[in-house]
């Protein structure tokens, strides 16, 4: 498995060899640093932590999380994550070579919060009819049952909390790689907004 951090820029398009359109969000991934790993005699698994975006001012970290990225040898990081990937040492530098155009990857991140919407934005209800005195144009309507069983079933489309939830968006291509300035560029559409932070993973088959 290789894996990195990087950082949502944006979206655009780019052009193939044959003039047709390709629609392409833009990644800063990485540079990545190993910061600790993980074996599976001490800590029972094996995993890499990687570290993403340095810290400018070291005295806003926690003494405890400082000592932690003095020991590995690695500058200070924000972004901090674990993936299930061996072959690295502590103090390695990760960078987008280790993915090529044309790989198929996977990208994670938290998507864009929409906070509490109706059932109509949330779920695709149709509504009600909007004239003749019609009360019920947006409402869920009924949503229980009669005698039987006499509660609202589990799972049930409600209005509520849309958004700001962890989306994976499997099996996407990479167009482009750019390693001087550690851009990524993969095809279609990834979650999040700008300058959300992504995970991104190419399972070895």
């Amino acid at each position: 498995m290789k894996a990195i951090i990087g950082k949502k820029v944006g979206m655009t398009q780019i052009f193939d060899e044959d003039g047709r359109i390709i629609p392409v969000t833009v990644i800063e991934a990485g540079p990545c640093w190993v910061v600790q790993v993980r074996s599976r005699e001490k800590d029972g698994y094996e995993a890499v932590q990687l570290g993403f975006k340095e810290v400018r001012k070291e005295k806003k970290l926690p003494k405890p999380l400082l000592g932690i990225f003095k020991k590995a040898g690695v500058p200070p990081c924000r972004v901090l994550k674990e993936f299930r990937m061996t072959g690295f040492n502590v103090g390695d530098k990760i960078t987008v070579e280790i993915f090529s155009k044309g790989d198929v990857v996977s990208v994670s991140g938290i998507s864009k919060g929409k906070g509490f919407q109706g059932v109509m934005k949330r779920h695709n209800f149709k509504g009600g009819p909007d004239s003749h005195g019609s009360m019920f144009n947006r409402a869920p309507g009924s949503i229980g049952a009669s005698s039987f069983p006499s509660r609202v079933w589990k799972g049930k489309g409600m209005a509520g909390h849309m958004g700001n939830e962890r989306v994976t968006v499997k099996n996407i291509k990479i167009v482009d790689i750019i390693p001087e300035q550690n851009l990524i560029l993969v095809k279609g559409a990834v979650p999040g907004g700008e300058n959300g932070i992504l995970e991104i993973w190419k399972v070895e088959q």
